[in-house]
């Protein structure tokens, strides 16, 4: 079952590969485990595992947007969800690097 996801926003693969083009200032957040973020991550980003985001969210910077991004979307969103709480400024990459592995390399491509 994948957790309710509705009031956050997401943002597309393709939409994350604009933002990385033109270098915006943001922070890509991994929610992911340790051994899942050494087999493939998203270059730039930074690991905070979700199991940690509770006693570890004031290391994440207030200045900037935070995409989130997990597996498949659902711990992310979980992720994206509670930093907004808390005031962060934060979206949810729509299906995790699943998606970006198939769709975020081939944007912009005929």
């Amino acid at each position: 079952m994948f957790f309710n996801a509705s009031g956050i926003t997401n943002i597309s693969p393709c939409e994350l590969r604009r933002k990385m083009e033109q270098n915006e200032d943001f922070l890509l957040l991994d929610v992911r485990t340790p051994g899942e973020h050494e087999q493939i991550k998203i270059n730039g980003s930074r690991l905070l595992p979700v199991q940690e985001l509770t006693f570890r969210a004031g290391e994440l910077p207030r200045n900037k947007e935070i995409v989130v991004y997990c597996r498949v979307g659902n711990r992310s969103a979980f992720a994206a969800a509670y930093l907004s709480r808390l005031g962060y400024r934060v979206k949810n990459l729509e299906g995790g690097i699943m998606s970006w592995a198939q769709e975020g390399e081939a944007c912009g491509t005929a």
